[in-house]
């Protein structure tokens, strides 16, 4: 099966959202806490949480086009100036899928979705209690992307909280975590470890 830039454009709205949320594989599926001026609280799923750097810590993600009804990911950042990233796990994927319910501002997504609010001395936004893998991220600076109208968010590693057993050599392994992938809009997988190779220096690389 072959689609060229004019058929994809052609695609129906729902059908092109599914085929090219799905295109770059399996990503990270994550929670993202805030928490606005008034106090009130925000919960939503993200897919686009991506690494950008180690020193300093940076993490980055994509903020949709904001509108007067949706957007308070983004709204509460600015506001705070914190905000929080958790992983979802087996046991409430339902609970977080329901977050990405275009809910009005008023609506924090943890009392509907029942999922429960945690919050640890000097840092403003809740974090996930039930995520036993968890960020606490102050905001640097975000990107605007021009040509759709999203923003890179980048954001700056302040807390780390994860379970001793998700670090195995030295290393976090994310099947021992419980993590779970996302693909699309509402597809999700569970992560699970092949295998594990050495870093990779030149004069080391075998024959394949």
């Amino acid at each position: 099966m072959i689609y060229t830039k004019e058929q994809i454009a052609q695609l129906d709205r729902i059908t092109r959202l599914k085929i090219i949320n799905s295109v770059t594989g399996i990503k990270p599926a994550n929670l993202i806490g805030t928490i606005d001026a008034k106090g009130r609280t925000n919960l939503a799923v993200f897919s686009s949480v991506v690494h950008l750097g180690s020193d300093p810590a940076l993490i980055g993600f994509i903020s949709r086009p904001r509108t007067a009804d949706v957007g308070h990911t983004y709204r509460n950042i600015q506001e705070s100036g914190q905000y929080t990233i958790n992983h979802i796990h087996p046991a409430f994927v339902k609970k977080a899928h329901y977050t990405s319910g275009k809910f009005d501002a008023t609506t924090s997504e943890f009392e509907r979705c029942n999922l429960s609010e945690e919050f640890i001395k000097d840092f403003k936004a809740p974090f996930v209690k039930e995520s036993t893998f968890k960020i606490g991220v102050g905001f640097k600076e975000a990107m605007d992307i021009k040509h759709n109208g999203t923003s890179l968010v980048i954001g700056e590693i302040e807390h780390l909280i994860l379970p001793d057993k998700a670090i195995v050599d030295d290393d976090i392994d994310l099947e021992a975590a419980n993590g779970i992938g996302i693909s699309g809009l509402n597809s999700y997988y569970s992560l699970r470890k092949i295998h594990k190779y050495p870093y990779v220096r030149i004069n080391e690389v075998p024959e394949l």
